[in-house]
């Protein structure tokens, strides 16, 4: 099945290396909701002072299609 952005089949997940936890915090969301979560993961307290490890956007089909690492950045996609 192919990626469409027209359809509710995104997820945006949390980790926390510190606390050995994931959050997901959205699922089967539309691409808007979840960069919405995404952004919001990224740059809230726990990210900036790396209680938040990684956050990561996945499809319907369980591919990542956007990661942030503590301390890197946006890791995917690639520039």
């Amino acid at each position: 099945m192919a990626m469409t952005e027209d359809r509710p089949e995104f997820s945006v997940w949390a980790f926390s290396e510190q606390l050995d936890t994931k959050l997901c915090e959205c699922d089967h969301v539309m691409i808007e909701e979840a960069l919405k979560w995404f952004r919001h993961h990224t740059s809230n307290v726990t990210a900036k002072v790396g209680i938040t490890s990684r956050v990561i956007i996945t499809d319907g089909g369980d591919c990542i299609v956007a990661e942030w690492k503590y301390g890197q950045g946006i890791t995917w996609p690639k520039k």
